[in-house]
């Protein structure tokens, strides 16, 4: 990537996001810490954003505050293989013409290559994934009003008369911040209020996550393991935390990484 084109990055995420670290705009960027360093202070020097210990901010406060957590760019490129097999499976349990539900993230996109062959009934708060079926699928969407979230890449609505209410579904499939004995777990108290409502028009709650996630923990938690009726994973899980999902009555799904078929080992 060329200097400008970096400086370009670089302004457009500290006026997204107020205040941005080294490592993040390395990973947006795709250069090193000096070179991202050295971006910074020429920024700073024509006063476009100032400079801070450990990364950059913006010279005036965002108007908007944005959601907790890690944006979907960064997001998607961990751990690929693992959540396109998860997908594969997530996608074979669905039935042809069924309503579902498929709430915004990187693991729950990854479905949207399988349902190329299906014909569903979609309803996403997710524009990556909305945009993607109606360019390349004969899948009927559904997208759920309120704000974008540009970094989440994810539609929200702080408001109880939004368009979920009019919608039900036979499974959802949604992702999470984490997994642990209390359940499942969000950064943002936005994300649980939305996901709260979605998973109230579903029958069936079906999680997809790689295995790192059960060893992840937040401060929020979305909804206890009892409203969970599957949980798929790949073959990283430990014993422990299969145990959990086990005593928990959780249909647990592992799938060999980076493969499409899945073993069911424990409900």
């Amino acid at each position: 990537m060329h200097e400008k084109d970096r400086h370009r990055v670089i302004f457009s995420a500290v006026q997204d996001r107020s205040l941005v670290t080294v490592g993040d705009l390395c990973a947006l960027t795709g250069a090193s810490e000096a070179t991202v360093r050295r971006d910074i202070n020429t920024l700073d020097e024509q006063k476009r954003l100032r400079r801070v210990r450990g990364g950059a901010e913006a010279l005036q406060s965002a108007p908007f505050v944005g959601l907790a957590g890690r944006p979907f760019s960064l997001n998607e490129t961990m751990n690929i293989a693992e959540k396109r097999a998860i997908a594969a499976a997530a996608v074979e349990l669905c039935d042809d013409g069924e309503p579902i539900i498929i709430n915004g993230g990187t693991t729950t996109f990854q479905m949207v290559h399988p349902l190329a062959s299906r014909r569903m009934q979609v309803f996403t708060n997710s524009f990556p994934i909305a945009d993607h079926l109606l360019k390349n699928t004969q899948n009927t969407v559904m997208l759920s009003g309120g704000i974008v979230y540009r970094e989440q890449n994810i539609v929200l609505s702080p408001f109880e008369n939004d368009v979920t209410r009019n919608f039900y579904a036979r499974r959802m499939f949604m992702g999470a911040q984490g997994i642990g004995p209390l359940g499942l777990m969000e950064m943002d108290p936005l994300l649980i209020q939305a996901e709260e409502k979605l998973i109230g028009q579903a029958d069936e709650l079906i999680v997809l996550v790689d295995s790192s996630k059960f060893a992840n923990r937040s401060s929020l938690v979305l909804c206890p393991l009892s409203r969970i009726d599957t949980i798929i994973t790949d073959d990283g899980i430990d014993d422990r935390s299969a145990a959990m999902l086990e005593a928990a009555e959780v249909t647990l799904i592992v799938v060999p990484s980076g493969a499409p078929q899945k073993e069911e080992v424990a409900s």
